[in-house]
């Protein structure tokens, strides 16, 4: 979640005056994320979610988007709720812009979750992957495999002045991951980002996943070395075992996988890193300065890298 678009509180006043969703009460901006203009909004009734999507997402997605949330909310999944106006519509223009509001979870989030947090995540993860079947809507990942080198590219040089010879370095790493990528894994719809701030606990009791605008379908596995990737490195860059061992665990009890999906975690691992470096190392170079966004650190995700690999084996993660 994040601001790149301000909205004045007249203009908010006649948005909201086609819904039923109580007086209005508060508004205010949620920096969290990249993606999209967030607000939490306060009525008399209960407090809700405000998103403007942004130029990032593209339009035509999103009644994927909106399609997934509501599927998995009537499988059991806890997920935010669009919220229909008056009419029934859910998306609407506001400044300009495709926006939506959606029901208010619950919980918090832990940068450094604990194991038994792991595994509830990876319960919930398998739950999801099992759960996305019925999906009418379809939408491929744009961030996949196939982006990487076209990402680099428009990196360039930049890249460069993070560390010297990173732009060397990460096209070395990037040849090795693409002649690895498998191509014959369980496939199915993800949620491409379920790091930390994405999933709210009360407790050790997850009470729900947020923030579905990078779901798409790809490989099952993949998400959950996105997962390993993000729940499992700690603030000093070492990998916790332990943790890996519980969120893979909390899968597998769910929905096992098959020797095949185990032995490319390491390079799916890997991919999941790159992707993410690329990423974040494009928005740390072409975020407006004015954004109200928290930007994410790309060098914490090439240390991660560097680890992968390193592996010798699926051993590494936790795997008997």
């Amino acid at each position: 979640m994040a601001v790149y678009t301000t909205v004045d509180e007249l203009t908010l006043a006649s948005f909201l005056s086609a819904y039923d969703i109580g007086d209005f009460i508060s508004f205010e901006g949620i920096a969290e994320g990249v993606e999209n203009s967030n607000y939490l909004l306060r009525t008399t009734k209960t407090n809700y979610i405000l998103t403007l999507y942004e130029k990032r997402v593209d339009a035509s997605d999103l009644p994927f988007f909106l399609e997934v949330m509501t599927h998995l909310a009537s499988k059991g999944i806890d997920c935010p709720l669009p919220v229909p106006n008056c009419n029934g519509i859910i998306l609407q223009k506001l400044m300009g812009k495709p926006s939506a509001i959606f029901s208010f979870l619950n919980g918090k989030s832990y940068r450094f979750p604990n194991r038994k947090k792991c595994k509830a995540l990876g319960s919930c993860l398998a739950k999801l992957h099992l759960n996305t079947k019925g999906v009418k809507h379809t939408r491929q990942n744009a961030l996949g495999p196939q982006s990487w080198q076209p990402l680099l590219d428009n990196i360039g040089q930049r890249a460069n002045q993070i560390a010297p010879s990173v732009e060397q370095m990460t096209q070395h790493q990037l040849n090795s991951i693409l002649a690895a990528w498998p191509q014959d894994l369980p496939r199915g719809i993800i949620h491409a980002d379920l790091f930390p701030n994405n999933v709210l606990f009360d407790d050790d009791d997850l009470t729900g996943v947020i923030d579905f605008y990078f779901a798409c379908e790809d490989i099952l596995a993949y998400d959950i070395s996105i997962c390993l990737n993000s729940w499992c490195f700690e603030a000093d860059g070492s990998f916790n075992l332990t943790k890996s061992r519980s969120l893979i665990h909390g899968y597998q009890a769910v929905r096992k996988l098959s020797d095949a999906e185990i032995n490319a975690i390491p390079v799916l691992a890997a991919g999941s890193a790159m992707r993410f470096f690329l990423t974040r190392l494009y928005d740390w170079l072409h975020t407006p300065k004015d954004a109200l966004v928290s930007l994410k650190d790309p060098m914490e995700y090439w240390s991660i890298l560097q680890f992968h690999q390193s592996v010798s084996g699926v051993g590494a993660y936790g795997f008997d």
